[in-house]
Order: structure tokens, then sequence, then C-alpha cells
């Protein structure tokens, strides 16, 4: 993926219209533009209580006493910085054989990025090889470190496996603190709901982007063909295989897909996790603008 440009300056301008939403409270860091639920210290009004003792006489409101001639302290909006971390697996089968699936993947990741950092958040771009998470950039906090760290994923490869479970479960992702969102076809071995439900536990809000190739989707092949796997290592690797495909066979394939983005759609429902399947042959504005949109994850 060398050289290869991932977003553009009309891409961020459009970018700047809209945010990331978080559907629950959260508890996070100091600095961002997520309300929580509690009081803290910005300059915007929220409510008055009584006063109490212990409370900051500062924050008396003179005015209301001299009206009520009883105390009562202004209470301000609290507003944390939450940590987005997008894990992006690169395994061979997200774009060894097919580059615009890899390149469409990287988009997502550097456009939910930016949203993130638009947002005066912390963020995290990680690739997932093998079974480790490295970071892109680092920890990311402003538009400077965003377009370092996108300079570096325009540098990913493609190629082996990816262990989701193992690579996320063995991140320190934080709790209670912003938004964990996991890029890949989900078409693994790896027991990638075991990460969902860590991040879960960890009381992390969670969303799966499962990007898929017109192939995968609807598979052309028919007569006697040879399949090679992405991700077998050679020409020997069992996972390799000639057989003759019929039609029957292209029909049983789509029903299985349809059953497994099911089995997805209701972990996920039943989790309360985001979930969004994309083709990668659609432009990825209409995922930004359209699905998210519509499901009130960005506005």
């Amino acid at each position: 993926m060398s050289n290869t440009r991932i977003i553009d300056e009309d891409f961020i301008s459009r970018l700047e219209a809209v945010s990331l939403y978080m559907q629950i409270p959260m508890q996070g860091y100091f600095g961002g533009n997520h309300r929580t639920k509690t009081y803290g210290n910005t300059v915007e009004f929220a409510d008055f209580r009584t006063y109490q003792l212990g409370d900051d006489i500062r924050r008396i409101d003179w005015n209301v006493y001299s009206r009520f001639e009883k105390y009562f302290i202004r209470l301000f909006v609290d507003e944390k910085q939450m940590h987005t971390q997008i894990f992006l697996d690169c395994s061979a089968s997200m774009g060894k054989t097919d580059p615009d699936k890899g390149l469409y993947a990287m988009r997502v990741a550097a456009a939910l990025a930016f949203l993130s950092v638009k947002n005066m958040d912390k963020t995290s771009l990680k690739r997932i090889r093998g079974n480790f998470a490295e970071d892109a950039g680092g920890l990311i906090v402003g538009k400077a470190a965003f377009y370092r760290a996108v300079g570096e994923l325009e540098e990913t490869v493609f190629a082996g496996t990816a262990d989701l479970a193992t690579a996320i479960t063995h991140t320190d992702s934080g709790a209670d603190n912003g938004l964990t969102v996991i890029i890949s076809d989900f078409l693994t071995e790896s027991d990638w709901k075991k990460a969902v439900n860590y991040l879960l536990y960890r009381k992390r809000q969670v969303m799966l982007i499962q990007v898929l190739s017109p192939e995968e989707l609807d598979p052309g092949y028919k007569g006697r063909v040879r399949m090679s796997d992405s991700e077998a290592e050679d020409v020997l690797d069992e996972r390799n295989m000639k057989m003759r495909i019929t039609r029957a066979e292209v029909e049983t394939y789509r029903l299985a897909l349809h059953d497994y983005l099911s089995d997805i759609k209701s972990f996920c429902a039943g989790r309360g996790v985001s979930f969004f399947s994309v083709r990668s042959d659609d432009p990825v504005e209409k995922l930004i603008f359209g699905k998210l949109n519509e499901a009130e994850a960005v506005r």
C-alpha cells in the first residue's frame, strides 16, 4: 500500500461537518466534548443546588441569595475526553489480493480517527498482525499527530493472519472511557466475539465495521477452478483446493454468508454493539455520511 493516499482535503472538509456520537454516558478524562451526567468545571452553566458544608464558597450565586436569602451554588457542565481505539485487521484477506478492499478499510479507519480527533479526543490506530496490535503513530492527540499517523497507516501491508481475540484482549483498552471500533471482514477462525465481550466487560462502547469485497458478496465463479486462500503460506497449504463450482454451490455459499451475517447482527443487537456491513466498492462517504449518520453513530 506504499504511496497510496488514504484521504484528501476535500474529504476532510466534509468530515468537519459531522461528529462521533457516544450513545451512553461515559467516564473518562477531562477536556473533551462529550457530556456526562455529572457536574464539573467548564464555563457552561447547568443548574443550582443548595449550599452544603464543604462546598467552594466561590460558587455561591449572590444574586440568587439576594432574592431568596438562601445560599445556592452554581453547577457547571462536566465534559470528558474519551479515548477512541480503532483496530484494523491487517490479515491477507483484507487486502493482499484485493488492494481496493484494503484501501477502503484504511480510509474508514482514517475517517473515524479524524472525527475522534476533531472532538478533541485521544485516539489510537492499531493494526492487528498475528496476535499483536501495533500502534500506527502512537497516541494521537490533535490534527498534526493525526496526519503523521495517517502517513504511517498508508504504509500498511496486508499479509498473514490476524488473531482478533488475542490481540484485542491483550491490549490495554482502558475502562469506561470511550469507543472501540473493529474494522475487519470477520472471515476468520479467530474468536472475535471473545474480543467484543472483553471490551463490553471493560465498559467500552463497541462498533464493528465489516468490509467485504463484491466477489465475497456475490461470487461469479463456475466450472473447475483452483481456490487459493489469501492467508495460505504456500501453494501446498491445505487451505488451497481444486474444485468444480456449480450454481448450487454458489447458492449454498450465499445462504451460508447470509446466515453468518444474521448471526453477527443478532450477537451485536443482544449486546448493544453497533454493526455495519459494507462493500469495498462503495464510496467511504456512503458509510460515514449515510449508514453511520442514519444510525446516529455520527451527527
